[in-house]
């Protein structure tokens, strides 16, 4: 693989870059599903190439194959050198990299079990027997579960004299449950949204969700919201939000808008621009004083967490806001200098055939000091939201509206009635800083959102949001239909 590296990047060099550099990604996954007590799929999915990327007179050139011989890897560099020429004739500002980066070295992603020693017969096993259960309640009509292993192995080098290798696991799965009546559907997911919960680890991440444990409370809250009460509707109230959902809320209201391209409209494909302009940095109260944001790309199972980034930048931890304050972007290599900084490692491509893009690593609220039934005791009348259901948010990152699975009344500090059709809205900033209440570091998961979209075309990054349930006050709610809520 050196071998072939090198030899791009020499070509490049030789024939002009200023700078080069190129990755080889082999990926394997593989993809196993239940329904309704049947196995609904079951693949096994291997891809292997390169890409090279080039910079030439200031502006970008790419290009990539998935034939990975002396022949091609000469054909795509000098691809790759015509598109950065082609591109430099066009007006624009040149593209600078700051200093350079050299670094080298391996990383490889702790596990205890590799999944892929695992037996399918075994990982079916664990997928039927939660479906066994879930049978089990009457009413529960479409019953669904599913598992997915991925390993991406990769080798990068610069023209800088950066070399690394990496290989990356990821495993996750989840179940759901659907339940209908002549007028409605209603569905519950566990561990996360959509019935998917995935980390940077091995079998071990999936025998710890306890699927088969959790499928019969799955199902049977399924039912229980065919026949709940209705969330109200339109009304200012006390919210508080479960760990998962603190997290996507995290994901879209703080995590996209910190992504320096954005910030400068050099992308804005699948998730807009946003209102967290340069001169905000460090001045801007994007929250209250107890929320603190933390980017890195180190935490355990964290599916933002690697080695270095796709421009050979070591994992790094830096905040996003810290005492309610705006304090960092997500940044790259291009990016970073415009500010007099340095990229914090946040370039990654969904594959060898991709570019790399600005994308979140691990975007997490850091835990508070309350225990969660300290939380729901201390709160006299309010609503308890978990589970994304849905989410819409604006071109800027600031006006939205998100749906959960399932809620709660809150009356005089206990969970009473079950509600369905939740959903809140809020404007970014002030629905921040009216967070009074984080829950404690017992109460604090690492989330994995393995379908995040960005660029053209399309990339599905995977990304990590570390949050515990949390508590936000005068927050306006309302039942999903609603016609104030469109």
């Amino acid at each position: 693989m050196n071998h072939f590296i090198s030899r791009a990047l020499d070509l490049a060099t030789m024939r002009g870059a200023g700078y080069a550099d190129a990755r080889i990604v082999q990926t394997t996954e593989q993809t196993l599903a239940v329904k309704n007590g049947a196995v609904d799929a079951l693949s096994f999915h291997e891809s292997m190439g390169f890409g090279v990327r080039v910079l030439v007179n200031g502006a970008w050139g790419f290009a990539a194959s998935r034939e990975i011989t002396v022949e091609e890897i000469d054909r795509v560099t000098a691809l790759a050198l015509r598109i950065a020429a082609a591109s430099a004739t066009v007006h624009g500002d040149a593209v600078t990299l700051g200093a350079a980066v050299r670094n080298r070295g391996s990383y490889l992603t702790p596990i205890q079990i590799d999944p892929f020693s695992i037996s399918a017969e075994e990982k079916l096993n664990v997928l039927l027997n939660a479906d066994q259960e879930m049978s089990r309640v009457k009413g529960a009509s479409i019953r669904q579960g599913n598992l997915v292993f991925i390993r991406e192995k990769k080798f990068f080098a610069n023209s800088e004299g950066a070399e690394t290798e990496q290989t990356i696991y990821e495993s996750g799965g989840g179940i759901m449950a659907t339940a209908i009546s002549d007028d409605e559907v209603q569905r519950r997911s566990y561990p996360n949204s959509g019935g998917r919960g995935q980390g940077c680890a091995g079998w071990e991440y999936i025998l710890a969700m306890d699927l088969v444990g959790n499928a019969e409370r799955v199902a049977s809250e399924s039912v229980a919201l065919l026949s709940a009460a209705e969330c109200p509707r339109d009304v200012r109230a006390t919210l508080i939000l479960g760990g998962s959902q603190v997290a996507i809320q995290v994901h879209e209201s703080c995590g996209h808008p910190t992504e320096l391209d954005r910030v400068f409209g050099t992308e804005a494909a699948s998730a807009g621009t946003s209102f967290l302009t340069p001169d905000k940095l460090h001045t801007f109260k994007y929250g209250s004083a107890i929320v603190n944001l933390t980017a890195d790309a180190i935490r355990p199972t964290g599916l933002g967490t690697f080695g270095w980034d796709d421009e050979g930048v070591p994992a790094t931890s830096m905040p996003i806001v810290r005492d309610g304050i705006f304090s960092g972007y997500l940044m790259s290599r291009e990016t970073a200098p415009l500010l007099g900084l340095d990229s914090n490692g946040c370039m990654r491509a969904s594959s060898w055939n991709r570019i790399p893009l600005i994308r979140m690593t691990n975007v997490s609220l850091e835990a508070g000091e309350w225990g969660f039934d300290d939380l729901i005791a201390d709160t006299d009348d309010g609503i308890y939201m978990d589970t994304n259901h849905s989410w819409s948010i604006d071109d800027k990152r600031l006006n939205f509206q998100f749906g959960t699975e399932i809620g709660y009344e809150i009356k005089r500090g206990k969970m009473t009635r079950l509600l369905k059709n939740c959903t809140y809205t809020g404007i970014t900033p002030e629905f921040w800083n009216s967070c009074d209440a984080i829950c404690n570091a017992k109460h604090w998961t690492m989330w994995g959102t393995p379908d995040c979209g960005k660029g053209q075309p399309r990339q599905m990054a995977h990304t990590g949001h570390g949050a515990s349930p949390a508590r936000f006050r005068n927050v306006r709610v309302g039942g999903i239909g609603d016609e104030s809520d469109t």
